[in-house]
């Protein structure tokens, strides 16, 4: 094998490998797992390192491949033939290039999202081919806090050197550093028969008296919708003036008005957070800095880690995938003049009493919060969310607004769940749930492999376990989707994030995290 850079190899801790991978119908995984380590070994690199496995599409559902991904703790990322035959390489061979449509699978698949081959394609045994590239890492600063000798650093994106990846054509427009910035939790469960702990929708959901109101809204389809009573509605039950309301399709929507009407010459995402804000912010043209927070602080938050020339702060109260909610007092400390304050409390009304929500502020400058009715409501395949900002920054999204943005059932369905029953059930399915999430954690506690997020104040668990991606994918051969945790920035392939389900699921899932903990064969010699 030939190492195809001088670049010495990053120190320990510097998660930016991908291995390509290339293997025969029916590769056993030790085959290729031992083809990985044997060349990252050749090249003096970590096995730690990688952050994912790249192959062809058509092979991304071989054992071996998939097995191998497992033993290493990361995820397999699939691409088109079509997409890899347009990545130079340079060792083409006529063999793949007839049977799958590219010249090297294993090395267009490790550079096609990278930026430096690092070792070119190697076989093992006639089975399968192996490549390693690196992503060169973001540059951290240069933002120091000051008198903060470990505080949080802010990642923001550094000139590339020129590579043979800079080359190749880009393939696809949101460049996310890493993670999956569009990945969500629904990819876990669509077009499966599983037990759902992979979203965060509430279950048995919308409940018979909203549907009813839903449909009682389809005799008026032959109209433009009207968000007049929805919007005063809105209003009402945050005790606000109606021009501080914007309906929105989903909170989702609300993320790329912002990205696209409010000025923004320094965005920073506070995470790890939800990653619909970033995607929307970098498809938009904007560069976007990261404020990453860590596991040993317990995910909380630290006002002065955010630099002080950010002019729009993105950060989720409480936050997902962490559950960790923030005080009201910590996040006022981000306002200022002359900066957009972007709270997404999409999963504030699981909060018992709503404490430390800021939706009805209206003395915090700059301040913009997003709330959402998918995740109470069951109503994510509907799209209904608002915002709550000044008039003038409720203005300068509104006009960026495609007409009519809101349907007539969603709107029916947001006056419906501003009326008193309503909120009175949301507050009684919020007490539930924190019943449901003590009794989740309790179970997490009885396992020695599993390190629970502990302050979880949301509908969900963010959990820390070796082999993560490998329990995962025997939780679904035994009937559970859990959120893989990698495609979160900050957060790692050991990640997993549970929702909170009612007792009777929460123990038959722990029944079957059980089993697949303790079938995971024993990585001795490796």
């Amino acid at each position: 094998m030939t190492a195809a850079s001088a670049r010495p190899a990053p120190g320990p801790g510097a998660r930016n490998l991908v291995v390509g991978v290339g293997a025969r119908r029916g590769a056993p995984a030790d085959a290729v797992f031992g083809l990985i380590e044997e060349v990252l070994r050749g090249a003096g690199l970590r096995t730690a390192d990688v952050v994912e496995v790249a192959t062809v599409e058509t092979k991304a559902d071989e054992p071996g491949i998939v097995g191998a991904a497992a033993w290493l703790g990361v995820p397999v990322r699939a691409y088109p033939a079509a997409a890899l035959a347009g990545v130079r390489v340079p060792n083409p061979s006529g063999a793949p290039a007839g049977a799958v449509g590219t010249p090297s699978v294993a090395e267009a698949a490790a550079l096609i999202d990278a930026d430096e081959l690092v070792v070119e394609k190697s076989a093992g045994k006639g089975l399968a081919t192996c490549a390693v590239a690196r992503r060169f890492p973001a540059v951290l600063g240069p933002f120091p806090v000051s008198g903060e000798k470990n505080s949080t650093p802010l990642v923001t994106e550094g000139p590339r050197p020129f590579t043979m990846a800079a080359m190749n054509p880009p393939t696809r427009n949101i460049e996310s550093a890493g993670p999956d910035l569009r990945h969500h939790g629904d990819a876990e469960v669509r077009g499966e028969d599983l037990t759902d702990l992979a979203v965060n929708v509430r279950t048995h959901t919308p409940p018979e008296w909203l549907r009813q109101r839903i449909a009682a809204s389809l005799v008026s389809l032959a109209a433009y919708p009207d968000g007049t009573a929805a919007r005063t509605a809105v209003a009402e039950r945050h005790g606000l003036p109606v021009e501080r309301v914007l309906l929105t399709a989903g909170a989702a929507e609300a993320f790329v008005l912002i990205a696209r009407a409010l000025p923004a010459r320094r965005p920073v995402v506070v995470h790890p957070q939800f990653t619909e804000p970033e995607a929307a912010l970098r498809a938009a043209g904007h560069g976007v800095g990261r404020v990453l927070l860590r596991e040993e602080d317990g995910f909380r938050l630290d006002p002065a880690a955010v630099p002080e020339d950010a002019d729009l702060v993105v950060v989720g109260n409480p936050t997902n995938p962490t559950s960790v909610l923030h005080p009201a007092a910590l996040l006022e400390r981000l306002a200022r003049p002359g900066r957009t304050l972007v709270v997404d409390e999409a999963f504030m009304d699981v909060v018992p009493g709503e404490r430390e929500a800021l939706c009805g502020r209206t003395d915090i400058p700059g301040l913009v919060v997003l709330r959402s009715l998918t995740k109470t409501w069951g109503l994510a395949g509907l799209r209904i969310g608002y915002v709550l900002a000044e008039p003038e920054t409720v203005a300068l999204l509104a006009e960026a607004q495609p007409l009519w943005p809101v349907s007539s059932p969603a709107l029916a369905a947001a006056q419906a769940c501003m009326e008193p029953r309503a909120l009175v059930e949301a507050a009684r399915a919020a007490d539930r749930i924190t019943v449901d999430r003590a009794h989740l954690l309790a179970g997490l506690a009885e396992f020695s492999e599993v390190r629970a997020v502990e302050e979880a104040r949301g509908p969900f668990v963010l959990v820390r376990l070796e082999r993560a991606a490998e329990v995962r994918e025997r939780l679904r051969l035994l009937g559970f989707a859990a959120r893989r945790g990698d495609t979160f920035p900050g957060l790692g392939p050991q990640w997993l994030r549970l929702a909170v389900r009612d007792r009777a699921t929460t123990n038959r899932f722990l029944q079957a995290l059980d089993q697949a903990v303790q079938a995971l064969p024993a990585r001795t010699g490796r």
